[in-house]
């Protein structure tokens, strides 16, 4: 769950925000991590392991979730609040006035009009031991807080477990009835060549298999999301403008194909596939069956590797004469990919039913593998499961590349930094690739949205949180600002001395939402 800043970023401008309530809800975002743009993904996949108490907890190879380490205190969620949404009573730093803009019907604005900010919260605001509390206390109440200041929220409908890589600050399991469905029947979750299980997300191979309990996994998907919609339908396309549907490890749309847990993975090998489980098998061995060719059906491809190889340490991934680029390879890649766009399809389809008519706006992201971006075969997007024919090339021609596709076909791009910065560099380099200056007839195109991670105490130190405001007001001004950081961070200034009060005590308390 994110806090957009998007109502007060007025006040860092010295003006009101201008209005833009047309109705979008219902369309889709692609959301785009941009962390790789300005940092080695060598520390982007870091997590931190935590023991937790659950007793379903099951000890899986891990997929990175890419969440920073939050040290030893949560920040106080009101208070931490209050320091994006305190108001001013003295005068603005600058008396032009503007029309004001509220982010209405999925957060979305009109072109030109700079790109909202949103700010994740700490992973573990809702964790086993405190659901029931967090659902019906302290979300509740901190959403109401919310909706009568103005800020707005992006809520995450999670389906895959947090926790067990370095940088994780916390623990979730899938749930217990999962668990205990997995324990059943092991074939549930992801599977490599040589029978290492990924208990991290279900297997999309048993879909639309009645596998938990009578339900197929999407069922659940949708019934998880038909509850929350019921829930809280009185916040919908006000409060709440944004749900980010989850499919897959990490919240993306992708195979678990470079687990980081136990060294499996390291950056920058290129992976694994993942269909091994029956269900998996099963498919690919019904493709083979209609494509004349049966005997492709037994197993996935068998030379292309370990998890930590390059592309030409590989029979399979090598330039000349690989099988990638064979006539089964073919058949092979695209089968794997389609599954996974077939996936992604279910559950989208889902959620738009669900959500249709709240005003919300529907978005889901899509995971930024750049490593090996000078080799033919593009391995690690394989293993995957990018399709061959739409290889990722670099981290700055990833996001031009999204940027293109997501223009092309008309659908708005969300941005997501995935490590925790704090610094200019950082700062600016979010803002080049929010304004989507990818040719030279960009106009006023920019993302419809940002999600900044993570609310917790480094950013809430006073130079962080100075270096912070003024990124925020950069992001309000939009791609047609020229202001230095310099003259940014004074004119913030004001802003920064008014919510210093908050933003010391966020900085120092912790909250725990417990039983």
């Amino acid at each position: 769950m994110a806090l957009s800043m998007a109502h007060q970023i007025g006040r860092l401008a010295g003006s009101p925000i201008q209005s833009d309530t047309g109705n979008i809800s219902g369309e889709s975002t692609a959301s785009l991590s941009a962390a790789a743009v300005w940092k080695s993904p060598t520390s982007n996949l870091r997590c931190k392991a935590q023991n937790s108490d659950a007793k379903d907890a099951i000890s899986p190879p891990l997929s990175p979730c890419r969440s920073p380490v939050l040290g030893g205190m949560r920040p106080d969620l009101s208070v931490a609040c209050q320091a994006f949404a305190t108001e001013l009573e003295a005068p603005m730093v600058s008396e032009t006035a503007a029309p004001v803009r509220e982010y209405r019907e999925g957060g979305l604005q009109g072109k030109g009009n700079g790109v909202p900010v949103y700010v994740m919260m700490p992973l573990d605001s809702v964790t086993m031991g405190n659901t029931e509390r967090t659902i019906g206390a302290g979300m509740r109440s901190s959403w109401k807080w919310g909706r009568s200041t103005g800020l707005k929220v992006q809520a995450v409908m999670s389906f895959h477990q947090c926790g067990g890589n370095v940088g994780d600050s916390c623990n979730i399991p899938l749930p217990k009835w999962v668990v205990e469905e997995i324990d059943r029947d092991p074939d549930l979750a992801y599977t490599d060549q040589w029978g290492r299980r990924n208990y991290e997300y279900l297997s999309l191979g048993c879909d639309t298999l009645p596998v938990l309990k009578g339900r197929t996994p999407v069922q659940c998907y949708a019934d998880f999301m038909l509850a929350f919609r019921d829930n809280f339908k009185h916040l919908l396309g006000d409060t709440i403008v944004e749900i980010q549907v989850g499919m897959g490890p990490a919240g993306e749309l992708r195979y678990p194909s470079y687990p980081e847990q136990d060294g499996t993975w390291k950056f920058p090998g290129i992976g694994a596939f993942q269909c091994y489980d029956k269900y998996m098998l099963s498919s690919l061995q019904a493709a083979a069956d209609a494509a004349g060719n049966s005997e492709w059906g037994s197993t996935g491809p068998t030379d292309a590797g370990h998890y930590n190889n390059w592309p030409e340490d590989t029979i399979f991934f090598r330039k000349e004469g690989g099988g990638w680029n064979s006539t089964y390879g073919e058949f092979f890649l695209t089968w794997y990919s389609q599954m996974l766009l077939d996936h992604g399809e279910r559950i989208l389809t889902s959620a738009k039913s669900i959500f249709e008519n709240t005003g919300v706006h529907i978005s889901v992201k899509v995971a930024g593998i750049h490593w090996h971006y000078g080799t033919r075969s593009h391995a690690p997007e394989l293993t995957a499961g990018s399709s061959h024919r739409m290889h990722f090339v670099h981290q700055e021609k990833l996001v031009r590349q999204v940027a293109l596709a997501t223009q092309k076909a008309e659908v708005p791009l969300a941005g997501e930094n995935a490590l925790p910065r704090y610094d200019e560099f950082a700062h600016e380099q979010i803002l080049q690739a929010s304004s989507l200056n990818i040719d030279a007839d960009s106009g006023d195109r920019e993302m419809c949205a940002f999600t900044y991670l993570r609310m917790n105490p480094h950013l809430f130190q006073p130079d962080n949180w100075r270096r912070f405001v003024a990124f925020v007001k950069k992001m309000k001004e939009g791609k047609g600002a020229h202001k230095c950081w310099e003259e940014v961070e004074r004119e913030a200034e004001h802003f920064v001395h008014v919510t210093q009060p908050s933003v010391q005590e966020a900085a120092v308390r912790s909250y725990a939402l417990r039983i």
